[in-house]
């Protein structure tokens, strides 16, 4: 499989956190036609974890980005500041009467 990059650019532009989860559904899932539960049996990760990731319930773990980056490509250390972007952006968000 190609190799695949992720960025992350942090700007407090008013503009909502994106979810690592989203991200691996929308651009790496669907365009695949790739369902959870192919990934989960790919990853040898249960299938509840990666729902929940692409659900938005969950944080991308460091096990996980591990995964990731050596299924679909690139490295885990996109996956996991994918991950912290959100986390602080959501802070922020909820912190502005602070």
């Amino acid at each position: 499989m190609a190799s695949v990059s992720l960025t992350c650019t942090h700007k407090s532009n008013g503009m909502r956190p994106v979810h690592p989860g989203e991200i691996l559904r929308e651009d790496f899932l669907a365009p695949l036609g790739l369902s959870v539960n192919a990934l989960s049996v790919a990853l040898r990760v249960p299938a509840t974890r990666l729902h929940e990731i692409v659900k938005e319930r969950r944080a991308i773990s460091p096990d996980t980005a591990l995964r990731l980056a050596r299924y679909f490509g690139g490295d885990a250390q996109s996956w996991l500041n994918l991950q912290s972007s959100f986390d602080l952006r959501r802070a922020e968000l909820s912190g502005k009467g602070l």
